[in-house]
């Protein structure tokens, strides 16, 4: 009884952090749902909408050798990126540059939770600010969101130099606008997502909040402010990303 507890029983719909988060609710749920604004989730559907396959893959050297294994195209860091080979995590970059069929895309958040949460199973989505509403739509269309088919809504969060989660404004608000197209589902929401979602009541302008966030801030001043007015842009995609056997691809 005390492990299940942290399963958010008896609810359609639940909310967590980080990749303990997803396994927790991994072992329970139907479908889960990644949010990670800034930016694996962002990339994601810009990817996907220009018809690429994403593969997730957790932030490190190995990600190179993982594409070469199948003749994809691995994603650089941003500021690694070339004329020759332009893509990146960036959702800027991603709209510019040359389709592929295949890009593996690695990050150490929202990528590496995408990546371990394939091995469920289960079906996972890629959600952002832009697609939130279409996402919350999909899953329940698709009959998600019963207390017997959960929904997990997982906010990736950033993280500090020592490796903890940071939890990070701008994933609670796309997690909260995911649950809110979510909140009337038949299992209702639990307490967690309940909470998520009074975030989004108490943000009159979510874009603005995700610009003067820590995150947006520090894209900025890195020069990639493109990247976040990009990922601020709220429901203006219908695509749906869903993992299945370890590729993102439009629902």
């Amino acid at each position: 009884m005390a492990a299940s507890v942290f399963t958010q029983p008896g609810s359609g719909a639940r909310f967590d952090w980080g990749i303990t988060g997803a396994a927790e609710l991994g072992r329970v749920c139907a479908a889960l749902v990644v949010v990670d604004v800034l930016s694996f989730t962002s990339s994601v559907e810009v990817a996907v909408a220009r018809g690429m396959r994403i593969h997730p893959f957790p932030w490190g050297e190995q990600a190179a050798d993982y594409a070469r294994r199948f003749g994809g195209t691995v994603a650089v860091g941003r500021r690694q990126t070339t004329p020759d080979h332009p893509w990146s995590l960036s959702p800027a970059a991603l709209r510019n540059a040359p389709v592929v069929a295949d890009l593996v895309l690695p990050s150490p958040n929202g990528s590496a939770i995408c990546a371990a949460a394939s091995s469920t199973g289960l079906p996972v989505v890629a959600a952002c600010l832009r697609n939130a509403t279409a996402v919350g739509g999909w899953l329940r269309q698709e009959g998600y969101g019963g207390s017997d088919a959960p929904i997990g809504v997982i906010a990736a969060g950033e993280r500090w130099p020592d490796g903890s989660l940071r939890p990070s404004v701008e994933d609670q608000l796309g997690a909260a606008c995911v649950l809110d197209a979510l909140s009337g589902v038949p299992g209702g929401l639990s307490v967690e997502a309940a909470m998520a979602l009074a975030a989004l009541a108490s943000t009159p302008d979510v874009p603005a909040a995700v610009r003067g966030c820590v995150s947006g801030r520090e894209l900025v001043e890195n020069g990639f402010a493109e990247d976040v007015e990009i990922a601020v842009q709220v429901d203006v995609s219908t695509v749906v990303p869903v993992l299945r056997q370890g590729v993102f691809v439009a629902a």
